[in-house]
């Protein structure tokens, strides 16, 4: 099994100053490398079979000109080349994606991802060990598996001017495939409001962390409007502004960490809609509701959680009407408006929450694909 362990780090003044500069040399790489790709491209844009014939240019070539190239790890440079071809490659097989752009210093975020060659990636208590850079102090607040082995490290740096690690390990783990029983599988059905409501009447109660930030977000990006553009009180204050968002992002990835891993440790298999959540978000009028649940990555967390312990996540199709079929007797309520909470059955006359209804829909929607998977 491959996973990330995500630390932070606290690098010397001297090893920030390094990290600066990979930072720069991964940035200038890439848009060197793309430059070329750019031009040729404009040359032999209606012959594909010669575009995609063309070797890219390895950094190496760039040293000889740029001897301060040098001075960074050199496989940073040769990851910014892998992403630069896989760019490239996503392109030509999908022209929607757009073709790869250049990366910009205050716009794209400070990061490289290096590999571990002879062991010159290894952790120890308290610090990591990285390529040019030596032992990097680290905050650990988790421990890798005893057989893992370390593949690469992504570094970056946030707005906020933290730094972290991303470590990649390979490790053994044996996986033994589950079958949910019937009571173990649970339905759960999207609310705005509290995230989720399960099919056992249980709601996910989010705290909304973005909505209860808001007015101090605006109290410090109104002051951040009045400084001047260049000075020093700016830069200042443009940090105190990407705090507060970090702050958001952190709470909010606790939550859903936190109770993913318990709906994971209590049922064998959970099932969901297959939502379009960017859709939605732009359709429906409701952006800051749907981003600050962040129910995609809610779901994500779910899914290789479940895989770890080889349970299931089963995914029901957007289509299905959860919402408008009473669960008792399955007459499709036709004239259901998003604003109701609450709705009679016109066949069986029971008084039906919404949510609760959409959840137990669900979960038995998802009983039968398993039921058709076995």
């Amino acid at each position: 099994m491959n996973k990330a362990y995500n630390f932070r780090l606290y690098p010397t003044k001297e090893q920030e100053q390094l990290f600066a500069k990979t930072f720069g040399c991964v940035r200038f790489v890439y848009n060197k490398m793309l430059g070329e790709r750019m031009e040729l491209y404009e040359r032999f844009k209606d012959d594909e079979a010669k575009l995609k014939k063309y070797k890219s240019p390895t950094p190496a070539k760039y040293k000889a000109e740029f001897v301060w190239l040098k001075e960074v790890d050199s496989l940073a440079l040769a990851n910014a080349q892998m992403n630069l071809q896989t760019a490239y490659n996503n392109f030509f097989r999908d022209k929607r994606i757009g073709f790869p752009k250049f990366k910009a210093k205050h716009r794209d975020k400070n990061s490289y991802t290096t590999n571990n060659v002879n062991n010159n990636i290894r952790l120890e208590e308290k610090k990591i060990k990285l390529p040019k850079l030596g032992f990097v102090k680290l905050k650990q607040h988790r421990y890798l598996p005893s057989n893992q082995i370390i593949k690469s490290c992504n570094i970056s740096k946030s707005s906020s001017g933290n730094y972290y690690v991303s470590i990649l390990v390979e490790f053994f783990q044996e996986v033994q495939p589950i079958s949910p029983a019937r009571e173990n599988v649970l339905g759960l059905d999207f609310e705005m409001k509290t995230l989720y409501t399960d099919s056992q009447c249980v709601r996910a109660e989010y705290p909304r962390f973005y909505r209860k930030a808001l007015e101090k977000l605006a109290r410090e990006q109104r002051k951040l409007a009045k400084c001047t553009k260049g000075s020093n009180n700016r830069g200042k204050q443009r940090i105190k502004v990407a705090k507060v968002h970090e702050k958001v992002a952190n709470c909010r990835r606790d939550f859903l960490h936190k109770r993913s891993r318990e709906l994971v440790d209590s049922y064998d298999a959970i099932v969901i809609e297959d939502l379009n959540m960017k859709t939605m978000s732009q359709c429906l009028n409701f952006g800051k509701s749907v981003n600050d649940n962040a129910w995609g990555m809610f779901t994500t967390f779910l899914k290789y959680k479940l895989e770890n312990e080889g349970k299931l996540l089963v995914k029901v199709d957007k289509w299905f009407p959860s919402s408008k079929a009473c669960h008792y007797c399955g007459e499709i309520n036709k004239e259901l408006e998003l604003s109701d909470k609450e709705w009679t059955c016109s066949s069986c006359g029971c008084t039906i929450d919404r949510d609760y209804n959409a959840s137990k829909n669900i979960r038995d929607e998802g009983l039968r694909l398993l039921a058709l998977i076995a």
